[in-house]
């Protein structure tokens, strides 16, 4: 994919915290050492809705720390259709099976909602960038332990609770990830999220409505009370969010890319 900026170089400086020129935030939770490590091989890149970043069981060429949009984690059954198992957004990096050892994606992984952008590193300069610091494969590996968190209540939820809880939850998710209160939300992310019909999307999207927690439009879900969609998604949502800020508590903002949107942010 072609390149809109002009790739960080050897001569980059190493920045503090608050200074480093990106908004992915596991970059910026690193240390200076670390991040020393990675900054003359990022490069940054496009990404527009639809983009596949990773496909499944192919070779991964390179890892991407997010600093804007939604990586939607799909996974399928033979002849189906993708569904969504997790999100990553700016608190993230794609492609981290490298960093446990495989070199090729058990996921496909595609841009959602919004067009995105990131900081791309080739596979071998990750791997030697890890082979030569321990504290950066920890830092690393606390998000993809975060991740999992996410993905285990993705699964939980799928199994035990209904559909406008799951519905509430997933629109929390999206909303972490996007730049507005306005997400662009179509039946086919409903379908990914959810995997039911149509009619009962429709309901929970009026159960949503009825509580003033957001208001559905054609093709978008705007956020009008975060709190109260928090409350709807009850223990659903928060554990993964809660383990990020403690993991990585170098992290300049409390896991969100932006903290004040949406009513009542955290």
């Amino acid at each position: 994919m072609p390149v809109t900026t002009a790739p960080l170089t050897a001569a980059t400086p190493v920045h503090t915290d608050r200074e480093r020129p990106t908004r992915n935030l596991l970059l910026r939770s690193l240390n200076d050492a670390d991040y020393a490590l990675l900054a003359p091989r990022l490069e940054r890149v496009p990404f527009a809705v639809g983009d596949v970043l990773l496909r499944a069981d192919e070779r991964i060429e390179s890892c991407c720390f997010l600093e804007a949009g939604i990586a939607g984690v799909l996974d399928a059954l033979e002849g189906e259709r993708g569904y969504a198992v997790g999100l990553v957004g700016a608190e993230g990096v794609v492609g981290w099976p490298l960093l446990l050892g495989d070199d090729r994606s058990p996921y496909e992984i595609v841009m959602r909602a919004e067009h995105g952008a990131a900081l791309r590193i080739c596979a071998s300069d990750l791997q030697t960038a890890l082979a030569q610091s321990a504290t950066l494969s920890v830092a690393l590996l606390r998000f993809v332990e975060t991740f999992m968190i996410q993905m285990g209540r993705t699964i939980v939820s799928s199994l035990a609770h209904p559909v406008e809880r799951r519905l509430a939850r997933w629109i929390l998710l999206y909303h972490d990830r996007v730049a507005e209160d306005d997400i662009c939300m179509t039946h086919e992310e409903f379908r990914l999220m959810l995997g039911v019909r149509r009619s009962s999307v429709t309901d929970a999207l009026h159960r949503l409505e009825e509580q003033q927690a957001i208001r559905a439009v054609r093709g978008r879900v705007v956020v009008r009370d975060r709190a109260k969609l928090i409350a709807m998604a009850s223990d659903t949502y928060g554990r993964a969010e809660s383990e990020y800020r403690r993991l990585l508590a170098r992290a300049p903002t409390p896991y969100l890319a932006t903290p004040s949107r949406g009513g009542d942010r955290p």
